[in-house]
């Protein structure tokens, strides 16, 4: 019988991880996986305690990428009602609710393939009002250049979201419009000028273990783990082609969040698109097997998300409680005791 990992062995942190290694741990009998992915949580965070965000969609439809799985998408027949971009006093007051419903992160989603310099500077209008009342910001506007960017960056914004969403490997059978390099660019222009990076993918698109192991890869080897890397599970909407996609067995959903968690320790990994389709059981376990952020409100952009009633109900019964926000507004509720011990003895 082989030895068991040592805590060091699960968590420190790597760049260099190869498929085939990724998917030898997503191959683990199921009680070895959970076993490294909680010693692995363990090390870095409050394993009770779950960050919450909430999300907005501040402009929706008329976009023209062709997103396999997107209702957002003009190519795509799914009834959605195109809408402008929001004004500033409805996103604030949107904000606010969401500051007293216990978020501590408020996302602002637009359906752009890329933002104009113009809708740019409405958004940093929105940024700066949200940052002025407590909360981090994060917004997700497509495709990045290195000035714009750095423009959010000054502006003070924490996060900016950009989704890989499946592997290289797969990404063409999903998107046609934007290339996987693409994405990578983006991502790039947010860590040059110091944003946290919030990118993960989506799981149940017809694509293999195999690919959802190359996607891992391509997060875990980034030069800078994303500090959210947010895992969603297909939301098969009516009219996108991906609308008969066959359902994604939740134990393997389960393995890659697991997994996520060991190849990136010390990032939020969140439960996504695709909560309102998940049972109580099928959430307990992802938040055992590392799962420690959600986005929390009724609506995830322009798909049903998790009644937040439920979700304190299934917190009460589970023993779990929000994270509170950092006053100092710096990684919020992070255990940076257990962090700074685990890099001593690194260093060591």
């Amino acid at each position: 019988m082989s030895p068991k990992p040592s805590p060091l062995h699960v968590s420190i942190l790597r760049h260099d991880w190869s498929v085939e290694e990724i998917q030898a741990i997503l191959d683990l009998p199921f009680t070895d996986l959970m076993f490294r992915a909680q010693t692995a949580h363990r090390l870095y965070f409050d394993p009770n305690r779950v960050q919450v965000s909430t999300l907005l969609s501040i402009k929706t439809g008329a976009c023209p990428e062709d997103c396999g799985y997107c209702a957002q998408s003009a190519r795509h027949e799914t009834g959605l009602e195109r809408e402008s971009l929001m004004p500033i006093d409805e996103v604030l007051d949107a904000a606010r609710i969401a500051r007293e419903q216990g978020a501590t992160r408020f996302c602002m989603g637009a359906a752009w393939r890329n933002p104009t310099d113009k809708n740019l500077e409405q958004v940093i209008a929105m940024v700066e009002g949200v940052h002025a009342l407590g909360l981090e910001t994060c917004v997700t506007l497509g495709m990045l250049t290195g000035a714009q960017a750095r423009r959010l960056k000054e502006a003070g914004l924490d996060y900016y979201n950009h989704n890989l969403d499946t592997s290289p490997e797969f990404y063409g059978q999903v998107i046609t419009t934007r290339t996987f390099q693409d994405r990578l660019d983006t991502l790039e222009h947010i860590r040059d000028v110091g944003l946290k990076t919030c990118s993960g993918g989506i799981l149940g698109m017809g694509e293999s273990r195999r690919d959802r192991a190359s996607m891992l890869r391509q997060l875990a080897n980034l030069p800078a783990h994303p500090e959210s890397v947010p895992i969603n599970l297909l939301v098969r909407v009516e009219g996108t082609p991906l609308q008969a996609s066959e359902t994604l067995d939740p134990f393997e959903f389960v393995r890659v969040v697991a997994v996520a968690r060991i190849l990136m320790p010390t990032s939020y990994v969140r439960l996504s698109a695709g909560r309102s389709e998940m049972s109580d059981e099928l959430q307990a376990l992802c938040y055992l097997a590392g799962a420690n952020s959600i986005f929390y409100g009724d609506r995830l952009l322009t798909t049903p998300n998790a009644e937040s009633d439920l979700d304190r109900a299934l917190f009460a019964r589970l023993g779990l409680a929000f994270e509170e926000m950092d006053p100092e507004r710096t990684e919020p509720g992070a255990c940076h005791k257990a962090k700074q011990a685990l890099d001593a003895i690194v260093e060591h």
